[in-house]
């Protein structure tokens, strides 16, 4: 049986001729008819106009985060070939493009791009990337080096909490009269800005200590182990500090018998069936998107029950990629899923709200500048000073004691995610906000350099064998 020869070019363009032809008369016929016809009122102006208005927040919305992204990207990639962290470039772009440094130099152009009516939009995808990052820390987080520690970690990951804590929290008795508000107690101050000085980037001091071939080092392995309990103590202590300015007075019992019974569940309840899920990941080696999606919903349900509880979000988000073991497949497939569009397109939008929240112009007077190098040295004497200290009292030799005094001091992005959380609360003043934004940032950029010159790098098999060799 022959196949029906196609028709020919000519006869193609007839047929498609006619066809919109009697569409067209179609149309005529229709608009005829309906020439008429009365319609009822309008819609109300304000629906019109609200469509409208988000319409145009949109457009800003997306013009905004094409370019952050492509400067984030590009200082990022700057940063990277001077053996940086690309999120210390990434970071300086959200504040290049805020009122610190654009608003000053072009106000139309920073107006146009950022107008403060976008502040709003970019505030809930940032809050939403942030969210969603702090999940991916909660899935890189070996909870081995919580269990299994040596008493050099044991005693360093102590020191590197109490000693910035406590200095933190005196430094709140000078910046309490000058930088914050009749509103918020002292309690509470203090309390924050010993958590601020308290916290080390964990995601950051691994990728530096993969750069620096001192992964597989003892030392590295202790600054891991080190970073990971300070994470989980800073955002334990973090959550404590949020409940109380949360909490009514009668009410701040409630709240900590909430938040011990949420952590109880997850630890006895949730956990054995996450186990399970990750069993049967192993044996189907198959993430469905009906899989995946349920991973997402309860991503959503344990940060929503924190931000009930008045803990924050980012608490829940950071407890369940916890209890998730790090090194399963699952772990390694959501993050896979996940990563590559939270680090590209949601956190530059966490820099870019931030960079409109910074607002480096405040530090301008002399004592202000004072002031903020005062902060820069009491967090680096607290973490560097508590980390080293500890470490040479356990037996370190006093150059890798100092090297993993350097390490701690590492703030970066969880820096920024907690001074973020401290704004939001009313805690920290714009001024204060933009001097530990700046403290954060000169840590972090300071410890590579630093590190080079206490710890250099040595050929590639030498710190690898460290860690055998000591086993």
């Amino acid at each position: 049986m022959t196949e029906p020869k196609p028709p020919s070019g000519l006869r193609l363009f007839l047929a498609y001729g006619l066809m919109l032809g009697v569409a067209i008369l179609i149309f005529l016929l229709v608009r005829q008819v309906g020439s008429s016809l009365t319609a009822p009122a309008g819609l109300p102006v304000q629906v019109r106009g609200g469509y409208s208005g988000a319409s145009e927040a949109l457009l800003h919305v997306l013009l905004a985060l094409a370019v952050v992204l492509v400067v984030a990207r590009l200082l990022g990639g700057l940063f990277r070939r001077l053996h940086q962290p690309p999120v210390i470039g990434e970071v300086i772009a959200g504040i290049m493009l805020g009122p610190s440094l654009l608003g000053r130099v072009a106000p139309e152009a920073s107006q146009f791009l950022m107008p403060a009516s976008v502040a709003p939009f970019l505030g809930v995808i940032a809050q939403i990337g942030v969210i969603l990052y702090m999940f991916l820390v909660g899935l890189e987080l070996n909870t081995l080096l919580l269990e299994k520690r040596t008493h050099s970690s044991l005693a360093v990951s102590h020191a590197s909490i109490v000693l910035p804590f406590v200095l933190g929290s005196t430094l709140g008795l000078w910046l309490y009269p000058r930088y914050s508000s009749s509103h918020v107690s002292f309690t509470i101050f203090a309390l924050f800005m010993g958590v601020a000085m308290s916290v080390t980037a964990f995601p950051v001091l691994a990728r530096i200590l993969t750069d620096q071939r001192m992964h597989t080092t003892r030392m590295g392995t202790i600054a891991l182990a080190c970073a990971a309990v300070d994470d989980a103590t800073a955002w334990c202590l973090l959550a404590f500090v949020v409940s109380m300015v949360h909490a009514e007075p009668g009410r701040m019992l409630v709240t900590v018998a909430l938040t011990a019974g949420y952590i109880a569940a997850m630890l006895f309840l949730v956990r054995p069936l996450v186990l399970r899920f990750v069993r049967w990941h192993e044996t189907s080696r198959n993430l469905t998107q009906n899989a995946f999606a349920g991973v997402c919903v309860a991503l959503l349900l344990s940060s929503l029950a924190t931000e009930l509880i008045g803990i924050h979000a980012l608490f829940g988000a950071f407890l369940l990629g916890a209890i998730v073991p790090h090194d399963s497949a699952l772990a390694r497939e959501v993050s896979g899923k996940l990563e590559d569009l939270v680090v590209v397109l949601m956190l530059p939008a966490f820099f870019a709200f931030t960079g409109l929240r910074t607002q480096i112009g405040l530090v301008d007077t002399v004592e202000q500048w004072l002031t903020c190098l005062v902060i820069i040295a009491v967090a680096s004497l607290g973490k560097f000073g508590g980390s080293a200290v500890a470490a040479r009292l356990t037996g370190m030799p006093w150059r890798e004691s100092a090297a993993l005094g350097v390490l701690m001091n590492t703030r970066g992005l969880m820096e920024l995610i907690v001074l973020n959380v401290g704004l939001d609360l009313g805690v920290l003043s714009p001024t204060l906000f933009a001097m530990l934004v700046l403290m954060a940032l000169v840590t972090t950029f300071a410890t590579t350099p630093i590190l080079n010159r206490v710890y250099p790098p040595e050929p590639p098999g030498v710190r690898e064998g460290e860690l055998a060799a000591s086993a």
